[in-house]
């Protein structure tokens, strides 16, 4: 027998959606639930500024809707940034076509940008998701 006790199980990944459509936020909550279940801590604000104040470096996952009241995706991510979230752990969401959204955020701007609508962008999302949370 040993004395060493069995090694504790990984922290759940926070994932944080910021999106002003609490009918996107209740969707990902599902998916997050049904594919990972305890693996995520999900969090979605409809509130940007609510949400900044939540946000620090031990954000896993960032979502950002591109278009908000009061505060727009790209403000969002930039003070996400000041507040210690890597580019590498945040994600655009929009409606907008990817193009355009590849002409809002360059190569290195975050980590990906998502088109809510076409199923290939969202197929692409879900292989994201798995890298980060399934990453140790």
């Amino acid at each position: 027998m040993s004395d060493q006790e069995p090694p504790a199980p990984p922290r759940a990944k926070r994932v944080v959606l910021v999106d002003d459509s609490t009918a996107y936020a209740a969707s990902w909550r599902a998916i997050f639930a049904e594919r990972f279940g305890d693996r995520v801590a999900f969090e979605a604000y409809q509130d940007p500024v609510a949400a900044l104040a939540k946000l620090g470096p031990d954000v896993d996952l960032l979502l950002v809707d591109l278009e908000m009241p009061v505060l727009d995706g790209r403000s969002v991510a930039r003070l996400a940034k000041e507040r210690g979230i890597s580019e590498k752990r945040i994600v655009i969401v929009s409606g907008h076509d990817a193009d355009e959204l590849h002409r809002l955020f360059p190569k290195g701007a975050c980590l990906a940008v998502i088109n809510k609508t076409e199923a290939q962008q969202q197929s692409a999302f879900l292989m994201i998701l798995d890298s980060v949370v399934f990453r140790h």
